[in-house]
């Protein structure tokens, strides 16, 4: 993983110190259970537990030898636990091992993914209730549509990050799981109920049915979970880049003291953090058909998933994790320009109320055909004549027979279209209270 999109925690979770101390926590949970089952004799885990220190280059050159990482790992263990060996790995296979290890780390990584949601959210949070009658422009197609306010669209974007949230949740729990089953699931050498006490030791569940590894629909469903964090983190990332634009300006990611934009144009002050939001995004999605690819295995198992899993679970973990700790970074400095927001709002000189007057006409007995061919006529001739819709409807002598002045700046007015913005944000808190 590159150190330029890696952060601790999460940097740290990935070594291969932590990896072969996490199998040296399985092997130590094994030996606790046999020994509460009374398998082994008393103190055994003790004794081991003392003779043993995880020496990383050691495990390395063995491996250089062996082709085996977990075999290079059981002999660095072997040399300093002498005769004591004959009660280590007893039973089981490697998967055994690697496999509850990584949904430890797994776990881990999840949980601190959760607390950079958790950040997020309140951030989110802050900010919709501040921005909550700042009105702006809502766009479709990259259009203006009709007026909303900054503060419903945050809060769009803090819906789906609790959404994220949920599916994360799940998703750890959905990995909180191991196997010491043995070679092919079996339990040949090795009874269940060392399986059950040695996970329960480490805080995860059994599986239910394991090959010789916990299938990868558990792991397939994570990454997905993350990938999914990623495109919410696309979304901000890709509405700020947009309202940032020159021509639109209403809002602007962090510019600090000494930061420079172009190397050719001096002025420039580009979103650059959330344009790379965006092709980390791209980067982070790519894992899921990876992942997907490992589910199949031949029978109960073969190794076409090992190496592409080297890369996927760090680096989806380390990225996303990147992700938001650079989006926590933008929104909690964010500019806000408010000023802009109203500016863009009169560009159309009141086309963005076409929908109010429309629905108007209907509630004045106009089929909905009629009255959208009175509203389009007028709203052409306005864009056209760069005249404010308002003045032409005035002047359409159809329109008058049945609306009055007063009736048309109602309905060409903000307040009509955010009259519900209140009730929006009531059950927004009411549905996450819930």
């Amino acid at each position: 993983m590159l150190s330029r999109y890696s952060l601790s925690p999460m940097r740290e979770l990935w070594t291969e110190e932590t990896m072969y101390k996490k199998w040296l926590e399985v092997e130590m949970a094994v030996l606790k259970a046999l020994e509460k089952l009374r398998r082994i004799p008393k103190g055994t885990t003790e004794k081991i537990a003392e003779k043993v220190k995880i020496n990383v280059e050691n495990i390395n050159e063995k491996e250089k030898r062996i082709k085996h990482d977990l075999i290079a790992f059981l002999e660095h263990v072997e040399e300093q636990i002498g005769d004591l060996s004959r009660y280590f790995h007893k039973g089981l296979t490697s998967s055994d091992v690697k496999d509850t290890a990584l949904s430890l780390i797994l776990v881990e990584a999840g949980e601190i993914l959760l607390s950079e949601i958790k950040d997020i959210k309140e951030i989110l949070l802050r900010m919709a209730k501040k921005y909550r009658n700042t009105v702006m422009i809502g766009r479709t197609h990259g259009v203006h549509a009709e007026p909303i306010t900054f503060g419903l669209k945050v809060l769009s974007w803090l819906s789906e990050f609790e959404r994220n949230g949920e599916r994360l949740r799940e998703a750890i729990e959905n990995i909180r799981y191991g196997k010491i089953s043995g070679a092919v699931g079996s339990y040949t050498h090795i009874p269940p109920e060392v399986e059950e006490e040695a996970l329960s030791i480490l805080g995860l569940k059994r599986e239910k049915v394991s090959t010789q590894i916990i299938p990868r629909d558990r792991h397939a469903q994570y990454v997905f979970a993350l990938s999914l964090i990623g495109a919410a983190v696309e979304r901000v990332a890709v509405e700020i880049r947009n309202l940032q634009r020159t021509e639109i300006g209403e809002v602007e990611e962090p510019f600090h003291e000494f930061q420079k934009g172009s190397s050719a144009m001096p002025h420039k002050r580009n979103p650059i953090v959330s344009e790379r939001l965006c092709g980390l995004s791209r980067l982070l999605r790519s894992y899921v058909s990876v992942a997907l690819e490992n589910v199949p295995l031949w029978h109960e198992r073969d190794l076409t998933h090992s190496s592409s899993e080297r890369f996927i679970f760090s680096e989806a973990t380390q990225i996303l994790h990147y992700m938001l700790v650079k989006l926590k970074g933008i929104l909690e400095n964010l500019k806000v320009n408010e000023d802009s927001m109203l500016k863009n709002l009169d560009i159309t000189k009141g086309l963005i109320y076409s929908e109010s007057v429309l629905v108007g006409l209907m509630e004045k007995g106009f089929p909905r055909k009629k009255a959208y061919e009175i509203v389009q006529r007028d709203a052409m001739k306005a864009w056209k004549e760069g005249r404010k819709l308002l003045e032409v409807l005035l002047e359409d002598e159809e329109v008058m027979r049945n609306m009055s002045e007063e009736e048309l700046k109602e309905l060409l007015s903000i307040s009509h279209h955010l009259k519900h913005v209140d009730a929006i944000f009531r059950r927004f808190e009411d549905d996450s209270q819930g």
